[in-house]
């Protein structure tokens, strides 16, 4: 069974991964494990708590598919998963990031050269006086952007990044597969 990590840490905006891992666990059948700074509890945006299943430092050993992180504050001094995901990006494997959460992507370079989105303005930048860790000039303004092994969205696109990464990980072995899951024919589909 394939393994899938999924970064968590405080005040997260949880609901803008949970459909993407609820179809990876189910319909792609893979092992998702949480990665977390430290063992300590994680308390999300909607106040849910999750305690992870392992730290960063013992998911560097880990042979995961892919990284998924959701959105959250910006923290300029949150850097504790910059060493996984510039080695999951030597690797090759899928980088997905969604609303804020490319602020890790962008401070690890892995934006340097790749086309993204996220929902974090220049603007908002400015108000909170933090660095801004994108390179804006390779920002798009799409609901989803997919740039090789890279998938970044925008926090309302939340299920198109569910679609997207689930398409890039082949969950679905036919396109009639995937409108099925979807509750649409292909004739519907957009």
């Amino acid at each position: 069974m394939s393994t899938i990590l999924c970064y968590i840490y405080p005040d997260m905006a949880d609901f803008e991964v949970i459909v993407a891992l609820h179809r990876l666990r189910n319909a792609g059948q893979r092992r998702i494990i949480t990665v977390a700074d430290t063992p300590d509890e994680v308390v999300s945006q909607s106040g849910l708590r999750y305690v992870p299943d392992m730290t960063l430092a013992e998911a560097a050993v880990v042979d995961a598919e892919a990284l998924i992180i959701p959105g959250g504050p910006i923290n300029n001094d949150q850097n504790a998963v910059l060493p996984l995901i510039r080695r999951m990006d030597a690797q090759g494997r899928l980088l997905a990031a969604i609303c804020f959460g490319p602020q890790f992507l962008g401070r690890a370079g892995v934006l340097d050269n790749r086309r993204f989105t996220t929902s974090c303005t220049e603007a908002h930048i400015a108000a909170l006086g933090a660095d801004d860790p994108f390179p804006r000039g390779n920002w798009v303004d799409q609901r989803v952007v997919r740039d090789g092994h890279v998938i970044t969205a925008q926090g309302h696109a939340f299920i198109d990044f569910a679609i997207e990464i689930c398409r890039y990980l082949n969950v679905y072995a036919t396109p009639q597969q995937e409108y099925a899951e979807l509750g649409r024919t292909k004739e519907t589909a957009g």
